[in-house]
C-alpha cells in the first residue's frame, strides 16, 4: 500500500506532533498488514475494547469477523491511499485515512476507483476503534 502524505494540524507541542504522527503510522501499517492478511501483525497494533463498523454491518470486534463477512463481498481488495489526516480529540489521536478501493468481486470482474473513508481512534499507541465508509455497495449493485 503506498503512503500518502500525512497531515498534520498546526499549533501543537513536539511531543504531540510526535504522538499523531506516530498514530498514522501505526493506521498505516495496520492497513498493510490487512490488505496482506498478515492478520496477527494487524492484531498485535488492535487495543482493547477495538470495534470497527463497516457498510451494513453491526459493529464487529475481532479481525476473523471482518474477514467472514468480507468473503461474500469480493475476493481481494486494496487500497489506494490519497491522504492521511491526523488529529487530537481528547486523548485519542484521529486518523482519517481516505482514498480508492481496487480488487475483485467473486465472480473474478474486476473493480477500481471505489471512494473510501476509514477513520480510526488511537489510544496509548493501539488502535481502538476503526469506521469506514466507501462506495462499494453503489458500484457493486451496477
Amino acid at each position: 500500500m503506498p503512503t500518502a502524505e500525512t497531515h498534520l494540524p498546526l499549533g501543537y507541542a513536539p511531543e504531540e506532533e510526535t504522538r499523531l504522527a506516530e498514530a498514522a503510522e501505526t493506521v498505516q501499517r495496520y492497513l498493510a498488514a490487512m490488505e496482506a492478511r498478515d492478520l496477527e501483525a494487524a492484531k498485535d497494533m488492535l487495543g482493547d475494547g477495538f470495534r470497527m463498523v463497516f457498510p451494513g454491518t453491526p459493529p464487529m470486534t475481532a479481525l476473523s469477523d471482518l474477514i467472514d463477512w468480507a468473503k461474500g463481498r469480493y475476493r481481494f481488495v486494496g487500497k489506494t491511499t490519497d491522504a492521511v489526516e491526523t488529529f487530537r480529540s481528547g486523548d485519542l489521536a484521529v486518523v482519517y485515512v481516505r482514498g480508492t478501493l481496487h480488487g475483485e468481486w467473486p465472480d473474478g470482474r474486476a473493480f477500481d476507483g471505489i471512494r473510501f473513508i476509514d477513520r480510526f481512534e488511537v489510544s496509548a499507541g493501539k488502535i481502538t476503534r476503526q469506521d469506514v465508509w466507501n462506495d462499494m455497495g453503489e458500484v457493486r449493485g451496477t
